[in-house]
Parts: C-alpha cells; structure tokens; sequence
C-alpha cells in the first residue's frame, strides 16, 4: 500500500508534466516487444434459463436481459461481498444485483440488464459512461460534452448515468454493491472514477429497489462489478477522432494483478490516464440553420396563427456583433467600424412578445454569437486503484481499497450577448470612430451587442475523487448450512474547485464602457494627456486604474489592457470539499427447507453521513441585500459557499421463499432514519411463476424513497444571467428582458415517495436453444417529488393567475432583477412503459459444418408510454419529447432500441450496433396548425411544426486476436456513426439567452460530433 501511496503522490505532483509524445512512445514501444493485446475477457452472461446456470459461450456479447439471467464468473452484487473467495468462480451461487440473497440467478423477479467485458471491449470506448448510455432504458444522463454550460453549479465536465428518463438523482449508483461518494453537491456520481478497464460487467437493475439499497433507486441500480480476479500485468492504449479531424483523445491504462503467500495475499493495481482536445465551438454545417423555436410576431389570440413558429431562416432581433442601437431616434442602426453604420433589416418581428425575427438581416444579428457553446470540453483525467485482500483463514478475508481521480476540464458557454448598454453621447468611442452618427446624438442610448473580440466565458474545472474501503467478509455455519457475511467502511471525498475563465466584473464594465475624450474641459486635476481617451471616472479619480473599453463596431476586438481591467486579476472561484462516510454489515443465508427450495434470508445495517463545506473569498462573493437577495459583482459565477451534513441510519431484512416448485416468493423491508426529515420506510415484495420449463412469469411492488441531497437542501446559491419574455399585464410590459437567476436551497424538503410495480415474463424456448426472450411492463408513482419550475414558467404562471410563484419575481429600481428558483415538495409523477429484450447465440458449427464460427445478437427495446409530471398547475407528458422547449432530465422518446450482433471465428470478432430512437414532437399537449388555430394557452400552445423525426446510428468494429512469443495480444478497429449523420435540427427557444450559441439540435439525443474513428490496441503479460 505504501508503494501505492507513493505512486498516486508522484502522479498527483507531476502529471501536469507527462507529454502525449512521451507517453506515446513509450505505449508503441512496450506494445512493439510483444505485439498487441486487448482486454482478455471474461464470459459475458448468456441467455436467460430456467435451472441450474451453466458458463456462457466465450464469444458471448451484448447487453442480455437476465430475468436473473446468469452474470459472468466471479458475480458479488451484496455490498462488500465478495463470497468470501475474493472472487472465485461460485459453484452453484450467484448474486445479481437485483436482490441481496445469494440464489443460482433466477429465482430474483426484478429484471436485471448486463452489459459484458466482451460488448465493453468491442466498442474501446473513451468513458464508459457513453457507452452505458446508449442502453434503451438510460434516458436523461448528463456528459462532459451537455454540462458545458453549467458554470455555476459545478457539474461541468461530470459523466452521468439516468434510468428512465426521471433524473440522475433518482439512479443509485453502485461499485461492486457499494455506494460511491459524489463529484458534486447534487450528488452526482461522475461515471469516470470507476477503472473502465478493471470492468468485468455493467448489471442494470430497471426497478425501484431502495428495500435493497436504500434511497435514490427509484428509477433503479446500476452496479460496476469490477474483476477484482485480474491477475498479470496488462497495457492497453486508444485513440479516438472524429471524421472533421477534431476532438482527438488518447488513453492508456495499465493494470496488474498477482497473488503471493500461498495464494492467501492479492493485489490488484490499475492506473489510467485520458486526455482529450476540446472543440471550442459547434463548427459543423448543420448548425448553421438558424433553427430555433420563437414566439410568432403576427400572433394574436384571435387571428388564427400559431404562437410558435419552429422553422429556419430566425434570428435575434436584439444585437449584433459590433452593436445594435435598440433606443432612440437611431434604434435600427447597428456598428460596423471605421465610421461605417448600417440600418438593420428586420425581417418580420414583434419587439414586444419576442427578441427573435424572421428573415431580414438576421445572418448578421447571429455571426458573433451562433455556435459559441463548446462542442466537446478539453479533458485530461488521471485514475489510479489499488485493492489489497488477505485470507486471513479459509472463511474469513480482509481487504483493503483506494482509488484516487483527477479531472481538469475546460468548457466554454458561449459568447454572452448584452442588451441595455448604455452608451452616452460623448462616447470617445462613438465620437472617433463614428463622428457622422455622433453627430446626430444628443442624449444617451443602449445597444445589444454579441461582445465581438471578447473571450468566451466558460469553466475550468478540477475535482479530486478519493475512495478508501476496509472490510471483511466471510463465511459460517448456521442451522446445519453455510452463511455468508461481510462489514466494509468507506471514507470518500471530492474537493472541487469551481473557476470561471472571461467572465467580466460588472461595476469595471460600467466604469471602464463610459469613455470620453480628455479636454481642457474635463481634465481637471487628473494628469491625462488632452486628446486621450479615458474613463469619465478616472477625470475625478486618478488612481482608479480603470481601463476604457470600446463595445461599439468591429474593430479587432478590445484593448487586451481593456480586457484585463475587467477581468482582473483572478476570476471567481468556489471550493468545495464534499464527504461520505458509510458503514455497513450484512448476513445472508439459508434457514429451512420449503417445498420448492430452501428459504433464504438476507439482513443488515447502514449507517451512512454526508457533508458539505466550501470557501468563495469575499471578493467573488455577491452582495447580500436586506431583503434576501443578492446583487452580483460578476456576470456569471457569484458563487456562495454551501455548508450543511446529514447522517442516515438503516436496517433491512429480505426473504426469499420458494414456495413450492415454480413458484418463488420475494420480499425485503427497510427502516430509514434521516436526521433531517425523520423515519421513513421501504419495501418491496414480489414473485416468480414458472409453469414450464419454457416460460416464466415475474411480478414485483415496491414503494421507494429518494431523499433530498445536499444541493437541494444546503445550497447557499448560485446564479447566471438569463433572459425571459414578459408579458403585457407585467409591471414591464411585453418584451424580453434580461436578468440574474438565483437557485437556492430548501432545508425542509422531505423525501420524495414512489411506488413502482413491474410484470413481466421470460421464454428460453428449448425448440429454439440458444434464444431468450423477456418483456417486462413498469408503472412507477412519484408523489411528494422534489421539483422547480424554469423562470420562464415562474413568470407564465404569476401573471396568468397563480400569485404564488410572482413572490419569486424580484424588481428592483422599476427593473427585473432577479428570479429565485428553489425546490419544492410540490409534483408528483407517473411514467410507464416496457421493455422488450431478446438474446440469440449458436455454434455455426452445429447447424453446418461449413459455417465456421459463432454468431449471437442482442437487441432491447424500451417503450416510454408516459411521463407525465404535475406541477400543481398542470400535468406535462414528457415521453416522446425529443427537445424544443421541453428538453431535460425527464424527456425521453417513445422507442428507443439498440440491437448488437457478433460474428467470431478465430481470432477476428465483428461487432455491429445498430441504435436509434423514434420520432417524437416538442411537446404532447401542443396544438399544431399553421391556420384556424384556437387561442393559445400555456398548457395547450399552438405550434406550426410538432414533429421531430428520429434517428438510427450505425458502429461497427473487428477486433484481432493473436499471440506474440508469450503474449497475447489483441488490435481493435472502430467506427461509432459510421454512415456520418448529421443530427435531425430541433427548434430550441424562445427563452433563454443562450439559446443561439447552442447546438441546433437535441444533443442528449442526436450524435453532434459525427463519424469517430477509434483504435485500441492492448498488451498482456
């Protein structure tokens, strides 16, 4: 251990020091003494059976539905079990995660998807977050490339995992059962701290099991077994790029594995490093469209025209790149440079119910602002993971764990557009640049400009992940059999340290934008050269040190001393050190003997306890108003610290009762007691059927919790500018205006209640051997859901009636100031919907002896019928949503399928995925028509254009096998989206500022990076 901590010390230190040249060089000649080696895997889960589990086929792939099906050798799925062999191959028990009671796989009733090292290995992905991802029943999941945009909450650059559509925090995520601490406040746990390499499999529980493993698995489970039998020593490396020549990434990995002390001591060590170039902009021709949704400007509640218009040929009506007079005699007239203006065409707009516009000059209102969002984020990532296990007798063994995750990640959100910049008429800019127009000015007016030449705002992140765990495990007699055991404690810890890049100080921007010209008028006694540009501030204040800045016209961009001025000299920070501390024992065992089987039991504790602590300096902090709320000293960022903990203590119990033969009865219970909102409690019963060999009914109820996180309780706040549309019965009158969006915390939030139930059946047809089938119906209740609303809808439901949210509408001066955004016990939810998943495999072999090889495909199907959510002012239906206005967390499409098939003949395996998802609109209850249109409302929204078609992407890849002196070596070739599509352009808006510098699509949905190539070649000794 000691090596190890030396070794994590010395990548920690100097890991900004290891050059892609070096590191290259140094893969290609290790790999060039013995060849190429990838992965050496173990044998993926095979079709689902009724009776005894037999090993799968070695060239099995692809995710299976288990139904208990049968997981890889070396299977633990019981938190800190590891069945007492570290590992070993059982003989006739195995775990899935479904359940905590050690059965042969097939008694459970929850299904249970798995992704294999076989499916893992074929694809070489970059993280395998995105390749879990592009499961059917994963919906909702955040990447390093959709977080870009989220400055001020921290998850910049966090891979994400959703089942169902409902959200990443109602996902539990587990590492070989164990809970693992979170790389951000909402407890998110970042996918990339588990060693993608040491993955043996991937089980997906689709069921609420909270009974099982307490809060947060509503949606259900999703456990990294790690193959913690690695033994040798193993290299691999990657590299991936796109067909445009951009986003190169490159890992290498290492691990290595090796028993001593007469096989009594183990040792597992891995080490993994990831780096990728960021695409700083959306630089694809799809993107440049001008597709977005907007507010029509002919719509009237009487005329018969939509209210919403999704089309191209749009554009803001509000700025351009070097500044649109939007007041005042010359409101029309925009900035070109060198004394050159122009009036603006536009097009057909409504300057009250929108700030977009159709047609007219709208190509040059988007050139400094479209597509400024990044693409992909620059990465680098270093893991490092080290296990140590002692026998200590043959029925007792101790272990230790560590790992260790660095991630830095730089991300930019988009080049911040601003409106109501006052320009005054003695502007020393507008009077040199411009003199003609000056000419004409006589009293001050604002622009809107895109900030042409300023930096785009934008993240650099860093988070530290630690991991320790210290356990036993075992095994004894009891009542004539043996019983399994095990207690673990873990320790983790993120420190996170949140900092924006080009984010200006707002009171520098207003010193140094109000620039004038020294005369003999105005110099006074300030020193300035006559005939200078300065501040109008410095004429009073010599030593203010303000810079002034040009805002107006194309001019190369600004001053660099003029940016720097603004900037200063640090840009806001938070840091954040969040901790878990969990300890926990379980037994599980056999009592008594029932017609159909033994009856087993499986109980335990937790105790478990989460902490928040940060620090901002008070110069980055906002200004806290007697009133409540904040003024903010920077555009974005204005971070608060957050400081709050929690402890929660458990105890459960499961039974596993077969009754008779056929029929097996399940049922677990959990008592919770949280030292925030009280006791609650969990459980969970269900069945099998089994009337023939041939076929098996399944069942299961359950009523779960998610408890509140620390985010949702704790958090001081955060804030971003944003923009909103008014409307006319609003103190301001119709129009679009800009303001600061403060999200804050509620510490009386209770736990969020869901009630789930499952059924379903699987036929292992034994006409037909080698195929399975399943399909399994869900309905899941959630009431007491912890939820907001956007400020969009905080303003459409204040004024059309519901007086309660106008109290989170704050003015200030006659101005829109602020919105609050806080979480509420407020809505409820009710999704349903089924899976379909159907696995084949055979022996060519056996069905002509002129077919060489085996082949086997995987395909799984989830139908999302319904996700509708209530607000408590009206229901909203998000399956089938593919994006527009309605994109988030909760929209997912009705189908969505992914099919894999495999062909092996030694030593070449070909791997092709087909993945897709179907058509689906931008939102179920809007109304499209394109004339005779009813009066739109803000539920029922009438829209030229409800439909937003689907998509299906093809990736393949071969893989070499092959032996180099005493190695083994493997060189895999890959193609994701190999046929290059584009994605399918969906109408985003009308809200919100940022809209035009994002992607022109859905990006949780359509592939936005196109054709990427990756190889992966491996070494094993």
């Amino acid at each position: 251990m000691s090596v190890f901590l030396l070794s994590s010390a010395l990548l920690a230190r100097g890991h900004r020091f290891l050059k892609p040249t070096a590191l290259a060089t140094t893969a290609l000649a290790t790999l060039s003494a013995g060849g190429a080696w990838a992965q050496e895997v173990a044998p993926v889960p095979g079709a689902p059976q009724i009776g005894p589990i037999r090993q799968a086929p070695a060239q099995s792939g692809g995710p299976v539905n288990t139904s208990g099906a049968k997981p890889a050798p070396a299977a633990t799925g019981i938190p800190g079990d590891d069945l007492g062999d570290e590992g070993a191959t059982p003989k006739g028990d195995i775990v899935v995660t479904g359940s905590r009671i050690v059965r042969d796989g097939y008694a459970a009733p929850t299904p249970v998807s798995v992704l294999g090292a076989a499916e893992i290995a074929a694809q070489a992905p970059a993280n395998i977050a995105d390749f879990v991802n592009t499961l059917p029943a994963i919906a909702g999941s955040g990447t390093s490339a959709t977080s870009s945009g989220s400055l001020s909450n921290g998850i910049a650059g966090i891979n994400s995992i959703s089942l169902r559509g409902l959200g990443v925090g109602r996902t539990l995520v587990l590492v070989d059962g164990q809970r693992s601490v979170a790389s951000s406040i909402g407890g998110v746990v970042d996918i990339n701290t588990i060693p993608q390499d040491l993955v043996e499999r991937v089980e997906v529980v689709t069921g609420g099991a909270s009974a099982q493993y307490g809060s947060d698995a509503v949606g259900g489970v999703v456990n990294f077994i790690l193959n913690k039998n690695f033994k040798g020593i193993e290299l691999k490396v990657d590299n991936g790029v796109s067909t445009y020549g951009d986003g190169m990434n490159y890992r290498f990995s290492g691990s290595a594995g090796f028993s001593a002390l007469d096989d009594r001591l183990h040792v597992l060590f891995n080490a993994e490093y990831f780096h990728q170039d960021g695409v700083d902009t959306i630089n694809r021709g799809w993107n440049n469209a001008d597709y977005f949704q907007i507010n029509n400007p002919a719509y009237t509640p009487t005329n018969g025209q939509p209210q919403r218009l999704v089309g191209s040929g749009f554009g803001v009506s509000t700025y351009t790149t070097g500044g649109l007079i939007t007041s005042g005699p010359l409101a029309g007239t925009y900035f070109l440079g060198n004394n050159q203006t122009a009036a603006l065409n536009f097009g057909t707009r409504s300057a009250v119910s929108s700030p977009w516009m159709i047609g007219g000059d709208y190509k040059v209102t988007m050139a400094g602002h479209r597509g400024t969002n990044s693409l992909l984020p620059t990465e680098e990532r270093i893991g490092v993971f080290n296990r140590v296990a002692y026998d200590l007798t043959n029925d007792i063994q101790i272990y230790g764990q560590f790992s260790w995750n660095r991630y830095e990640g730089q991300s930019f959100y988009q080049q911040t557009p601003s409106t109501g910049v006052t320009i005054q008429p003695d502007n020393a800019y507008l009077r040199t640049y411009y003199p003609t127009l000056a000419a004409q000015v006589t009293a001050p007016f604002t622009i809107g400009t895109s900030n042409n030449g300023f930096p785009a705002p934008g993240s650099d992140n860093r988070r530290e992940v630690y991991r320790y765990v210290a356990g036993v495990n075992g095994k004894f007699g009891l009542f004539g059999r043996t019983w399994k055991w095990n207690a673990y404690y873990q320790h983790g810890m993120t420190k996170a340290h949140e900092e924006l890049t080009n984010t200006w100080n707002v009171a520098r921007m207003a010193l140094a934008q109000d620039a004038v010209i020294v005369t003999s008028a105005n110099v006074g006694s300030s020193g300035l050269a006559l005939g200078s540009i300065a501040c109008r501030s410095t004429l009073t204040a010599p030593t203010n040190g303000c810079v002034p800045i040009n805002r107006l016209g194309i001019h190369g961009g600004p001053d660099p001393k003029a940016l720097a001025y603004i900037y200063g000299a640090g840009q806001p920070y938070r840091d954040e050190t969040i901790k878990e501390d969990v300890a926990a024992a379980s037994a599980s065992g056999e009592l008594f003997n029932l017609p159909g089987g033994p009856a087993a039991v499986a109980l335990g504790a937790e105790w478990r306890k989460e902490q928040i602590s940060g620090y901002v300096p008070t110069e980055y902090q906002p200004v806290r108003n007697a009133n409540g709320t904040t003024t903010n000293n920077w555009l974005y960022g204005n971070y608060l610290p957050n400081f709050g903990e929690y402890n929660v203590k458990e105890g459960f119990i499961e039974v596993d009762l077969p009754i008779v033969k056929g029929i097996n009865l399940n049922a677990a219970g959990r008592y919770t007691d949280y030292s925030t909102s009280g006791a609650v409690q969990t459980w969970k019963v269900g069945g099998t059927y089994t009337p023939l060999p041939d076929i098996k009914f399944r069942a299961t109820y359950s009523h779960d919790i998610r408890a509140p996180n620390l985010q949702e309780l704790f958090a001081s706040g955060t804030a971003r500018t944003n923009s909103v549309i008014m409307p006319a019965n609003s103190p301001l009158g119709a129009g679009a205006f800009q303001f600061v969006e403060s999200t804050i915390g509620n510490p009386n939030l209770k736990p969020e209640k869901a009630n789930t139930w499952t059924a379903g059946a699987v036929a292992t047809p034994r006409w037909l051997p080698g195929f399975t089938m399943s399909f399994d119906y869900y309905d899941i209740r959630i009431t007491d859901a912890i939820g907001s609303i956007t400020s969009q809808n905080t303003v459409d439901f204040c004024y059309s009636g519901s007086t309660a949210y106008c109290n989170n509408i704050v003015y200030n001066g006659g101005a829109l100031s602020q919105i609050v955004i806080q979480p509420f016990n407020f809505a409820s939810q009710h999704e349903t919907g089924f899976d379909i998943d159907a696995t084949y495999r055979t022996d060519l072999s056996a069905i002509s002896a002129d077919l060489p090889g085996s082949f086997s495909i995987s395909t799984a199907i989830t139908h999302y019928i319904k996700n509708v959510i209530n607000n408590g002012i009206f229901p909203i239906d998000y399956a089938g949503v593919n994006g527009g206005s309605l994109a988030g967390t909760y929209n997912a499409p009705h189908w969505v399928y992914r099919v894999s098939a495999f062909y092996k003949v030694d030593p070449v395996t070909i791997n092709l995925v087909a993945r897709g998802f179907g058509s689906g609109v931008y939102g179920n209850d809007y109304i499209q028509c394109t004339s005779g249109c009813p009066a739109s409302t803000n539920q029922y929204r009438t829209i030229n254009n409800n439909h937003i078609p689907g998509a299906t992407y093809f990736d393949a890849s071969i893989s070499f096998k092959f032996s180099a002196g005493s190695h083994d070596g493997s060189l895999t070739f890959v193609v994701n989206n190999m046929f290059n599509k584009d994605p399918v352009l969906v109408g985003n808006g009308p809200d919100g500022n940022n809209v035009p510098a994002y992607a022109q699509t859905s990006r949780q949905l359509y592939d936005v990076v196109g054709r990427v190539f990756r190889v992966s070649a491996g070494v094993k000794f």
